[in-house]
């Protein structure tokens, strides 16, 4: 039997951009996830993100406050209030489309209109857009419904993401039969009509149609009606394990198809179940079920032979009957493989016979059966006792990776890492290790986690690492994340934070002024504190301080460059160089009056400016321009001296009482007060 599945199945954009926004929260914030009802109509994927810590609640008024996060059908205005109110963290995961239906129902509302939204009044979607017209939206799911509606002027008509477009239009069309005058603001999700035309398109070329989505689901439930509408016998799925086998009667293609909350390796678990049910269908059919004898070979028993040919679509085992048996190229390998690089001539095999005698009197042969029988105990077992297991990655399929651990498993994406990975081709062929957190052996099924191998490896080098880190300790790690703050520095199984106040000695922006994220830097460890396992690190305490040999540097009375860094009310910081600041009063920035810094300096003037005093401890400089000024006014000034001839007594008593010497200005040591007084006088 074989089996399409439709294009578009599976997650949409916005299912999967709220999953990632949960996930991302419970990596970057501290205290409870929460999600206000579930995030998806999926039972698997909301038990699997409580497994990782995001909890779905009904009521977050009977919680302590904890990130909340709002699922993808929205919420109404009045609820985020109220949550944030209550003191929660909101992070809203409102789907893009559903935003813009919320926020053309609140403009229309604000103009006039009396809004009619197209949809299931008990979907949270839909109730999350009549809160944002204040409750006083008209819910219609069909054109009778609409043509209900009286006693208004002008409509305003929206419609539930997931609608079919052709109830919607029928929708408008009434309320136009009606004499309104109608304004129409088709918010139907793009990708739920390509959805629903491909599943359609595929009901109509197929046999038997499977639908695959949570009970709840809304677009999950119209996938069905328009499936069997096309007159193709559907049925709707939760997980593989509901399937019927009786349902593959007579059926050469099966199609199938799932709704937007449904997860790619629950889709890949379905497609592989119905090919399995179709093949024993087939076996049946064909009156193959019972055991036939050839010689002492029985249909199901498992033999031992030896390969007498290897070719490019099949393996000719001798197992001691009349003739050489067959195994097909699906039946010697789980995985899309060479069968050279499988087994060899003259290997010995076990086999399990899946048919005595086919319609051309060959033995069928399988191998990969054989391998489920041999190692199913010893992989339960693990399972059982949390043993770790090794395992080849063979394929990249749709959600995950095929692992080779002497049968087939499924690792899925999701627990791959302990974050979310990409690129899963890296894996290809790589030998990993993980635990076994799933088994049916009626299923054929093996879900593998790696996840859980390098959380406990992760777990075990923090609590080494704790027991010998010791404050005032230099070690090396590397950048392993940035935010506005600082960045997360692994030093070995602990993520310590490098605050971007610890990066230099001088002002930074951002942290990658510093570091990038795969930088390998050499820090100091400012802080450990064990009962919450968290790090404080410091990278300017192994840097030169500039401030050590300050006094050497910036003599007092020594005119130096600087650059104006920033304004004050109360004068100019300007930078000598790279983490040394000074002062420039604003009593110092020029010989007249100055109401404002920004009168004589801007930030990134380049100027030069006279050393008053530097206090080293403090980390203090004063500084002038007005000193400057007045040496070069001075220095301009001063009349030629002519050769063997002295100046007058008067002249150099001028000069004299004249320089200041660079001394305390008469505003900056008297009292706030006179000072303000004097200003106001002036």
């Amino acid at each position: 039997m074989e089996v399409l599945v439709a294009p578009k199945a599976g997650f949409c954009f916005g299912v999967e951009r709220a999953i990632d926004m949960a996930r991302q929260t419970a990596n970057e914030k501290s205290g409870p996830i929460y999600t206000l009802g579930p995030i998806i109509h999926n039972r698997q994927v909301v038990e699997k993100l409580a497994s990782e810590g995001i909890q779905a609640i009904t009521n977050f008024r009977d919680i302590p406050p904890g990130n909340l996060i709002i699922r993808s059908h929205g919420v109404g205005p009045e609820v985020l209030k109220a949550a944030d109110e209550y003191g929660h963290t909101v992070i809203d995961a409102t789907c893009p489309f559903v935003r813009k239906a919320q926020e053309l129902a609140r403009d229309y509302t604000a103009e006039g209109y009396q809004v009619v939204v197209v949809g299931d009044k008990e979907h949270p979607e839909v109730k999350g857009i009549v809160g944002w017209t204040g409750g006083s939206a008209i819910v219609v799911d069909s054109a009778a419904e609409a043509e209900k509606i009286s006693g208004f002027n002008r409509v305003a008509v929206v419609a539930q993401t997931t609608q079919p477009v052709e109830i919607y239009n029928e929708v408008v069309q009434a309320l136009q039969n009606k004499g309104f005058k109608v304004e129409a603001g088709n918010t139907i999700c793009r990708a739920t009509g390509e959805r629903q035309k491909a599943a359609l398109e595929l009901a109509q070329k197929v046999d038997v149609m499977i639908v695959v989505g949570g009970v709840n689901s809304a677009n999950t439930g119209k996938l069905t009606k328009l499936c069997s509408a096309a007159g193709t016998p559907t049925y709707q799925v939760e997980t593989a394990a509901e399937l019927k086998a009786d349902w593959f009667a007579g059926v050469e293609r099966a199609g199938l198809t799932a709704g937007a909350s449904t997860p790619s390796w629950v889709i890949e678990e379905v497609k592989c179940r119905m090919k399995e049910l179709g093949e024993t269908m087939e076996m049946q059919e064909e009156g193959m079920r019972e055991a036939v004898e050839v010689k002492t070979l029985h249909q199901g028993e498992t033999v031992r032979g030896t390969v007498v040919q290897v070719n490019q679509d099949e393996v000719l085992v001798d197992v001691g009957a009349k003739s050489e048996g067959v195994i097909p190229l699906k039946e010697l390998s789980s995985y899309n493989t060479n069968p050279q690089e499988v087994v060899k001539v003259g290997d010995e095999i076990d086999v399990v016979v899946l048919k005595a005698e086919d319609d051309e009197g060959r033995t069928l042969l399988s191998k990969v059966r054989a391998d489920i029988e041999k190692n199913w105990d010893s992989l339960e077992e693990a399972m059982n006792n949390g043993t770790v297991i090794e395992g080849v990655v063979r394929e990249v399929v749709k959600g995950g990776l095929l692992v080779d651990v002497g049968i087939r498993a499924f690792l899925p994406a999701s627990l791959v890492e302990i974050g979310y990975v990409e690129d899963l081709s890296q894996y290809l062929n790589q030998t990993i290790k993980a635990k076994i957190i799933e088994m049916n052996k009626n299923r054929r099924k093996v879900i593998l986690s790696r996840k859980v191998v390098l959380e406990e490896e992760a777990e075990k080098a923090r609590e080494e690492l704790f027991q010998t880190l010791e404050e005032g300790q230099t070690v090396k790690g590397v950048v392993r994340r940035l935010t506005d703050f600082g960045a997360f520095i692994d030093i070995g199984g602990v993520d310590g934070l490098l605050h971007i106040s610890e990066m230099a000695w001088y002002r930074i922006k951002h942290p990658s002024e510093v570091v990038n994220v795969g930088d390998e830097v050499e820090v100091k460890v400012l802080k450990i504190d064990k009962e919450n396992q968290k790090v404080s690190l410091g990278l300017k305490q192994l840097l030169p301080n500039p401030w050590d040999n300050v006094e050497e540097k910036y003599e007092i009375g020594s005119v130096v460059p600087a650059k104006v860094v920033r304004l004050a009310p109360f004068g100019a910081f300007v930078q000598l160089e790279p983490g040394v600041e000074g002062l420039v009063h604003i009593s110092h920035l020029a010989e007249e009056h100055v109401e404002k810094p920004e009168d004589v300096v801007s930030e990134g003037d380049e100027i030069n400016v006279k050393v008053l005093s530097v206090d080293r401890e403090e980390k203090r400089i004063r500084l002038s321009i007005r000193e400057v000024n007045r040496e070069a006014k001075k220095e301009r000034s001063k009349p030629k001296k002519q050769a063997g001839k002295p100046e007058p007594r008067e002249q150099q008593e001028t000069v004299v009482e004249a320089d200041t010497g660079g001394g305390v200005s008469l505003a900056e040591v008297m009292p706030k007060e006179l000072t303000e007084m004097l200003e106001k006088n002036r």
